[in-house]
């Protein structure tokens, strides 16, 4: 088995689900754990190859009705959106699949030739020798200045050596002489928010069974939380924006606020993230992040580092909407010095396009104006790095660190956690890790509060279900790395209901 190397993220992340089986509910199919999405869904950066001869299925699973944007939206049907995005109904459009696939390598169709990994990450990834050697190997060296990894934004091409769903190299300037702006050969495509992200999206059919299903489950003395879980773990954020708009029609009541009064603790909190929805759910935690005394850092990291400029854009617009406040000003206020440099500049959402192709001397400069202005000094200058990576795309990125690696025979990563400590050295390191492998990202951060924090795990698997084919390749990193399976250590450490939700959440 090989490792396929990374594609996007960010971010999660987002996943076909289920709905309720139980109580007169239709199953809907799911692929299943070791399979690979069939129609390229890309799967977040670092995805792991299946087992071989697992069955190709298509992602997401057929279901009935469609996607329709917000009340009373013409009833237009169109193919459900792929995670990260939503479908084109202009049939005339360039057929490319959205979001592009991440640099990093692609699952091409029968006869794409397998592209390379870029070199891998000194320390951090070391994978433990004394786990099982499958679904995931290393991603190997590759010489600076070839293309290891394909940007974002990749555009289709045909030729008798490449599959259906193979795609050709980024479109590249047809003239990038110094003064002149490049000439695409392609035009760039707009990047659309992530899958859950619009929050006038819902999905369409009938969810009257699985809101009465819930009501019937809080309704008069006690909570049936099996209940809870089995309709709510399954369901993606537009069909669980649905179920909310049905329990709110057909029984005049909020789900949030009921789930909220019949249930406690960290069960509680993961069922509101779920009845959130991806981004109510980011918006929510950036402002108990930083409000109060003392702010909670890995919150921050988690929701904001690492995405793209329309998932940010959608996370302040959402904040401001909810709480009338600046999520810029209120970060801002609540950091320290080059810490707060470094949130101000992600907020812009202003990072390079994905589409864009990489300029080389670029590239360089920036590996070696980061060097000048950390090797060697006694107060290392954090303002050029915090810059450079707040605007880069992942592609350059994933370029800057082999560019980094080649010049100075030293690990990017290892640099930063030599050069800096605390938050500022935790986000850097965020940062690089979600452009070069945030399948492992994802599993070593759950792995880091798995015994010991239970609002961080179930604040992650939360989000890690979003887009169950990130997940369950995170579930092939963490057994890579750790040598446990993630199910069973989470069914093992978290007892009660909270427990159950999150392994409902990872099967």
């Amino acid at each position: 088995m090989s490792y396929n190397p990374p594609q996007q993220p960010p971010y999660p992340p987002h996943g076909q689900g289920q709905s309720f089986q139980g109580q007169g509910f239709q199953q809907h199919p799911q692929p299943q754990y070791g399979q690979q999405p069939q129609h390229q869904y890309p799967p977040q950066s670092g995805g792991y190859m299946p087992s071989p001869g697992a069955p190709q299925q298509q992602y997401p699973p057929a279901q009935s009705g469609c996607y329709v944007h917000g009340p009373g939206a013409p009833q237009q049907q169109y193919s459900p959106p792929q995670p990260g995005g939503y479908s084109n109904p202009n049939p005339s459009a360039p057929q490319q699949q959205y979001p592009p696939p991440q640099p990093g390598g692609y699952v091409h169709g029968p006869g794409a030739p397998q592209q390379q990994h870029p070199p891998p990450q000194p320390g951090g990834y070391n994978s433990n020798p004394n786990a099982p050697q499958q679904g995931y190997h290393q991603p190997q060296h590759v010489p600076y200045g070839q293309q290891p990894y394909a940007p974002q934004g990749q555009y289709p091409q045909s030729g008798p050596n490449l599959g259906a769903h193979a795609y050709a190299p980024p479109p590249m300037p047809v003239s990038n002489a110094p003064g002149h702006a490049p000439q695409y050969a392609h035009p760039q495509q707009p990047q659309l928010p992530s899958l859950g992200y619009d929050p006038n999206a819902i999905a369409m059919g009938d969810y009257t069974r699985e809101a009465d299903s819930l009501r019937r489950a809080m309704k008069g003395f006690g909570t049936d939380d099996k209940t809870l879980i089995m309709v709510l773990a399954p369901l993606d954020p537009l069909q669980m924006a649905a179920v909310r708009a049905a329990y709110s029609k057909g029984h005049r009541r909020d789900l949030h606020k009921d789930i909220e009064s019949e249930t406690s603790g960290h069960f509680e909190e993961g069922l509101l993230a779920i009845v959130d929805g991806p981004l109510q759910y980011d918006a929510s935690s950036t402002r108990e992040a930083v409000k109060g005394v003392g702010t909670k850092e890995w919150i921050l990291n988690d929701v904001l580092l690492g995405r793209s400029n329309a998932d940010i854009n959608a996370i302040k617009t959402a904040y401001e909407h909810s709480f009338h406040r600046s999520l810029v000003q209120d970060v801002k206020d609540d950091l320290s010095m080059k810490t707060a440099d470094l949130f101000t500049a992600v907020l812009r959402g202003n990072r390079q396009d994905e589409h864009a192709p990489i300029n080389h001397q670029t590239i360089e400069s920036s590996a070696r104006a980061i060097h000048e202005t950390t090797a060697g000094r006694v107060v290392n200058d954090a303002t050029e790095i915090c810059a450079i990576f707040a605007r880069s795309s992942d592609a350059e990125l994933r370029a800057i660190n082999h560019a980094f690696q080649e010049r100075y025979h030293l690990s990017l990563e290892k640099h930063i956690k030599e050069c800096f400590s605390g938050h500022l050295e935790d986000a850097l390191v965020h940062i690089l890790r979600s452009a070069t492998d945030p399948v492992m990202r994802d599993a070593c951060l759950i792995n880091s509060c798995i015994g010991s924090a239970d609002e961080l795990l179930v604040s992650r698997i939360v989000r890690l279900h979003w887009n169950r084919p990130h997940m369950n390749q995170v579930k092939l990193a963490y057994r890579h790395k750790f040598g446990k399976d993630l199910v069973s250590r989470v069914r093992s450490e978290v007892e009660g209901d909270c427990g159950r939700l999150l392994v409902a959440l990872l099967e």
